[in-house]
Protein backbone atom coordinates (compact mmCIF):
# COMPACT_ATOMS: atom_id res chain seq x y z
CA UNK A 1 0.00 0.00 0.00
CA UNK A 2 1.89 3.09 -1.00
CA UNK A 3 0.73 7.09 0.42
CA UNK A 4 -1.87 7.99 -2.77
CA UNK A 5 -3.84 4.89 -1.32
CA UNK A 6 -4.06 5.55 1.89
CA UNK A 7 -4.91 9.34 1.31
CA UNK A 8 -7.92 8.23 -0.57
CA UNK A 9 -8.94 5.86 1.37
CA UNK A 10 -9.16 8.24 4.05
CA UNK A 11 -10.81 11.13 1.83
CA UNK A 12 -13.47 8.66 1.15
CA UNK A 13 -14.20 7.09 3.99
CA UNK A 14 -14.42 10.31 5.26
CA UNK A 15 -16.86 11.30 3.09
CA UNK A 16 -19.21 8.24 3.78
CA UNK A 17 -18.87 9.19 7.06
CA UNK A 18 -20.63 12.03 6.19
CA UNK A 19 -23.03 10.00 3.90
CA UNK A 20 -23.86 7.55 6.21
CA UNK A 21 -25.08 10.35 8.95
CA UNK A 22 -26.92 12.04 6.60
CA UNK A 23 -28.73 9.32 5.18
CA UNK A 24 -29.23 7.71 8.78
CA UNK A 25 -30.63 11.37 9.79
CA UNK A 26 -32.74 11.69 6.91
CA UNK A 27 -34.21 7.98 6.77
CA UNK A 28 -32.61 8.04 3.07
CA UNK A 29 -31.46 4.41 1.93
CA UNK A 30 -29.10 5.78 -0.90
CA UNK A 31 -26.89 7.95 1.13
CA UNK A 32 -27.03 5.44 4.08
CA UNK A 33 -25.73 2.61 1.46
CA UNK A 34 -23.31 4.59 -0.25
CA UNK A 35 -22.00 5.59 2.71
CA UNK A 36 -21.13 2.27 4.23
CA UNK A 37 -19.74 1.52 0.94
CA UNK A 38 -17.25 4.15 0.49
CA UNK A 39 -16.59 3.78 4.00
CA UNK A 40 -15.68 -0.04 3.34
CA UNK A 41 -13.95 -0.28 -0.23
CA UNK A 42 -11.17 1.07 0.24
CA UNK A 43 -9.97 -2.03 2.37
CA UNK A 44 -10.30 -4.62 -0.26
CA UNK A 45 -9.26 -2.10 -3.84
CA UNK A 46 -5.19 -2.08 -3.54
CA UNK A 47 -5.19 -0.35 -7.11
CA UNK A 48 -5.01 3.50 -6.62
CA UNK A 49 -6.87 3.94 -10.38
CA UNK A 50 -9.50 1.51 -9.28
CA UNK A 51 -9.98 3.38 -6.09
CA UNK A 52 -10.07 7.00 -7.47
CA UNK A 53 -12.94 5.57 -10.38
CA UNK A 54 -15.08 3.43 -7.57
CA UNK A 55 -15.08 6.26 -5.32
CA UNK A 56 -16.15 8.68 -7.62
CA UNK A 57 -18.73 6.82 -8.72
CA UNK A 58 -19.99 6.25 -5.39
CA UNK A 59 -19.92 9.97 -4.22
CA UNK A 60 -22.01 10.87 -7.38
CA UNK A 61 -24.54 8.12 -7.02
CA UNK A 62 -26.81 9.67 -4.35
CA UNK A 63 -26.99 13.15 -6.96
CA UNK A 64 -28.63 10.98 -9.68
CA UNK A 65 -30.52 8.08 -7.86
CA UNK A 66 -32.65 10.28 -6.07
CA UNK A 67 -35.25 8.22 -4.65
Amino acid sequence: MDTSSLLWGLLFGSVGFGFFLYGRKQKAAVPLVCGLALMVFPYFVSDTVALVTIGGALIATPYFLRV
